[in-house]
């Protein structure tokens, strides 16, 4: 426990963001960082309006504020798919249960998260209220969707009967269920939504060329949308995809010193192509198995966002992925100075979206300013501008920063010119930062003790040599929770593992994970 407070201090300190006073109406509503992570991060989402928990256990009612921070993480990337040839579908949400048993790994996997559907119709309760009818039962349970390779599968086997027919490049948005017993606001839900690619290929080759090109997709879109600095690489065996080849993935560091997995790329080889018999005719008349890789990204990268950029006022959210970009909060005392006031911040507010910004003007007549602004910074938004009688006659509106609380006096009319700078330097800012407090929480270990003393000291990833076998991976993990997050390089004369001390064929980056 000692070390534990040691460390989450020690996060606050390397990432306090100085954003202006303090209320004590605020101070109430967030708990600090350094005093309960896990609170905080609560008190964040719900404070920052984006879900709260559903009458469903483990579900989440997913607010408009929420919503459109994940449009906004979903729009560059459906973007980027189809720029690289990929088509939108969609699949049903039930799944035969006998799909899910014909890749043996796969439902090894999945089979302890699976919701399943037995019946298909309700009565009326002797007693009142309702009741399942017995004698409604499928003749065929199904399964509520855990991921969709089985059934995908079953319709590839049917789409592709030549090489004419490869590739197929297809990605669905959708939602998934994963029955989850200890559950966190986007972090880990029974349900969750997701975007799941699924490509067929003629051969190996392309198939990994397929996988490492979403996998640099994704790194590509936490780095400049969401400015979440990751880690991308392959899994090792025990953290491989049930049913994978190989499993490759993009890892990000959060201010709690856990690791968090944003996304992840399979290589599915030919396991799901055999299962279903997925096969084509080849330009040598061979009937031959295709290849196949899947791919997502989830709501989990919300919760990402919050832990990486939030601070102890609230979210501090990236302007790219901002619902609102900039909010506009009149102030005025006098009931004569509202119109003015009022009428110039509308035009203001009227202008940004022209200019490609999405804006808010908040002239709430029931709210003192103070409330609004807290409630503003609670809420992430990037960029706030204030405007009052003075600022008015001066020709000018204060602009202050969300992510250092920063205020500018600037002239009304250069708002055009300053506001795509300003953006790009809380951008980059927020990059930076993050970026930052992973490196000072990159750490090589050269034995187990030092290992494990990091781990639970200060946290964060730690970069360590072992002998490559699942029983280290797993002794390891059983000592200090930690898991491999990527590795790094196998090889041969990388120094002696740090359990076993015999010659290290693995380097790999560990971490204890969400």
């Amino acid at each position: 426990m000692r070390r534990k407070g040691k460390r989450l201090a020690d996060v606050a300190g390397l990432v306090a963001h100085a954003v202006g006073a303090k209320s004590e109406n605020m101070s109430n509503r967030i708990t600090p960082r350094s005093q309960d992570f896990p609170r905080w991060y609560q008190d964040v989402v719900q404070a920052g309006d984006l879900a709260e928990n559903s009458p469903v256990r483990g579900c989440m009612v997913i607010k408009p504020h929420g919503y459109s921070l994940w449009e906004n993480i979903r729009d560059p990337l459906d973007r980027l798919f189809k720029e690289t040839g990929h088509q939108n579908a969609y699949f049903p949400l039930f799944i035969p249960l006998s799909f899910m048993g014909k890749e043996a790994e796969h439902v090894e996997g999945f089979a302890k998260e699976c919701a399943v559907v037995t019946h298909h119709r309700l009565r009326a309760a002797a007693g009142g209220g309702v009741e399942v009818d017995p004698n409604s039962g499928l003749e065929e349970p199904l399964v509520v969707r855990p991921t969709s390779e089985t059934v995908i599968g079953h319709m590839y086997a049917k789409w592709i009967q030549s090489h004419r027919d490869l590739p197929v490049l297809l990605n669905q948005w959708a939602n998934v269920v994963r029955w989850e017993m200890r559950t966190r606001l986007f972090l880990r839900t029974a349900e969750f939504l997701w975007q799941e690619g699924h490509t067929a290929h003629a051969t190996a080759e392309e198939a990994q060329e397929e996988t490492l090109r979403m996998l640099d997709i994704y790194e590509r879109v936490c780095r400049e949308e969401l400015a979440v600095p990751v880690l991308k690489g392959p899994k090792s065996k025990l953290e491989t995809f049930p049913g994978a080849d190989r499993t490759y993935c993009v890892e990000a560091l959060m201010q709690d010193g856990k690791a968090l997995q944003m996304a992840t790329s399979h290589n599915l080889g030919q396991n799901f192509a055999k299962a279903f018999d997925i096969q084509f005719a080849d330009t040598d008349g061979q009937r031959k198995h295709v290849w196949t890789t899947s791919w997502g990204l989830s709501t989990r990268t919300v919760g990402a966002v919050v832990m990486t950029h939030g601070d102890d006022n609230g979210l501090v959210l990236p302007p790219r992925i901002a619902p609102i970009q900039v909010v506009i909060v009149p102030l005025f005392k006098a009931a004569d100075e509202t119109a003015a006031v009022v009428g110039e911040a509308a035009r203001i507010v009227t202008e940004l979206p022209a200019a490609g910004w999405r804006a808010h003007l908040d002239d709430r007549e029931h709210l003192k300013p103070g409330p609004k602004f807290y409630e503003w910074e609670r809420k992430g938004v990037p960029v706030r501008l204030e405007l009052g009688p003075r600022d008015l006659k001066e020709g000018k509106v204060v602009v202050v920063r969300r992510d250092d609380g920063s205020k500018a006096p600037t002239p009304a009319a250069a708002l055009g010119e300053a506001l795509p700078k300003l953006m790009e330097t809380i951008q980059a800012a927020l990059y930076e930062r993050a970026l930052a407090f992973r490196e000072a929480h990159t750490t090589a270990a050269k034995d187990v003790d030092g290992f494990a003393a990091v781990l639970a000291d200060k946290g964060g990833f730690v970069e360590a040599v072992t002998d490559g076998t699942d029983e280290t991976e797993l002794a390891l993990k059983e000592r200090t929770k930690a898991t491999v997050r990527i590795v790094l390089e196998d090889g041969k004369d990388l120094g002696p593992c740090i359990l076993t001390g015999k010659p290290g064929t693995r380097r790999s980056l560990f971490a204890v994970a969400y």
